[in-house]
């Protein structure tokens, strides 16, 4: 049983803790007794430090006679004491811009908060896309381009845009076009995903007169379609930013890092794995199952339409990373991400 640490000790760890997040250096007590205010002599914080190495808190690098955080220390920090951070004005406003409806796809959406998260925290950003299985078709239409080609446009209630060229060997009356449009809209629009398999499928091309292969080729594009959205998919922005930090300077840790993003499926398995039944879930070293990352922590957080969660945002650091900013810049996005995807699916009256 861990023994509950006192206010000294705690005060100790968390000034040691912001200052090896900042400079990236083992911390001394010298150090520690003239930054901090703390009315503690060197060797009083010095045997405090002792004593929180002792505990698991804290470790020493053999070549160095300051101490820097172990898991456990981080983890105290990041449950307890870490002082909440303010966003400033040109980072939120970074964020809120990234958010304006300038889009109309929920992919695009996704993309601009990725790549705001990853700018402002300087760190690497996952965002995954949600599996549309439950999503219904909203509209579907085939708009000739000429008399081989056409346009299909299939938009989810979600507010998936997908759009797929067809090409056809024999042409394409634009009568019998709009003819497959209604029929196609009758029978698939407010369906589920999920429900719109082969058989349903197969069921409607037999209501349907014409040559066969301009079917099967419409309806495989159809298909194809469906499949696309359906699909989970994963957006990755600042994998260069590992680079920043001297960590990564050895070149055997920085390839472990590049091998473990390039793997969508331990990056889903990873999100996963840290969202939990709070807002924001931190995952701090070696408290991951991926050896690649034993020395990264990753923040995440779910995003939402209305009270439905269909996706996840991670941010994947050094373990020393600047925990509060993260915490605070994900909250505010998310926030801001779930407005706006609440105005982009049901209009102005979430604005």
């Amino acid at each position: 049983m861990r023994v509950e640490l006192g206010e000294r000790k705690r005060k100790i760890l968390q000034a040691i803790i912001d200052d090896y997040i900042d400079c990236a250096e083992p911390v001394g007590s010298r150090k520690i007794a003239k930054k901090h205010e703390l009315g503690l002599s060197s060797a009083t914080i010095r045997n405090e430090m002792a004593d929180l190495e002792d505990m698991g808190y804290l470790e020493q690098p053999h070549t160095s006679a300051g101490r820097i955080p172990s898991d456990l220390g981080y983890r105290l920090y990041v449950d307890q004491l870490m002082e909440k951070y303010q966003l400033t004005v040109a980072e939120i406003n970074r964020i809120k811009l990234a958010m304006e409806l300038k889009m109309r796809e929920l992919n695009q959406v996704i993309q601009e908060a990725s790549y705001a998260i990853s700018k402002l925290t300087q760190y690497t950003t996952i965002i995954s896309t949600p599996k549309m299985g439950k999503s219904t078709i909203k509209y579907l239409r085939i708009i000739p381009i000429d008399q081989f080609n056409s346009l299909l446009v299939l938009v989810t209630d979600t507010g998936v845009v997908k759009n797929y060229k067809i090409k056809t060997y024999n042409e394409l009356d634009s009568d019998f076009i709009e003819r497959l449009n209604i029929i196609l809209n009758n029978k698939l629009t407010g369906l589920t995903l999920e429900q719109i398999n082969s058989q349903r499928m197969q069921e409607i091309k037999k209501e349907i007169v014409c040559d066969e292969e301009i079917l099967t080729s419409i309806f495989g594009h159809i298909s194809d379609c469906i499949n696309d959205i359906n699909s989970a998919d994963l957006y990755l922005e600042g994998t260069t930013n590992i680079f920043n930090y001297p960590e990564y300077n050895d070149i055997e840790k920085a390839k472990e890092f590049f091998s473990f993003v390039e793997q969508k499926d331990k990056l889903i398995k990873l999100l996963n794995k840290v969202n939990g039944s709070k807002k924001i879930n931190v995952l701090i070293g070696r408290e991951n199952e991926f050896s690649e990352l034993r020395e990264c922590s990753i923040v995440t957080s779910t995003y939402s339409i209305g009270n439905k969660v269909i996706g996840l945002i991670g941010v994947i650091g050094p373990t020393r990373m600047r925990y509060a900013k993260t915490i605070s810049s994900l909250e505010y996005l998310t926030d801001n991400l779930n407005r706006t995807l609440l105005k982009l699916f049901y209009g102005d009256k979430y604005d």
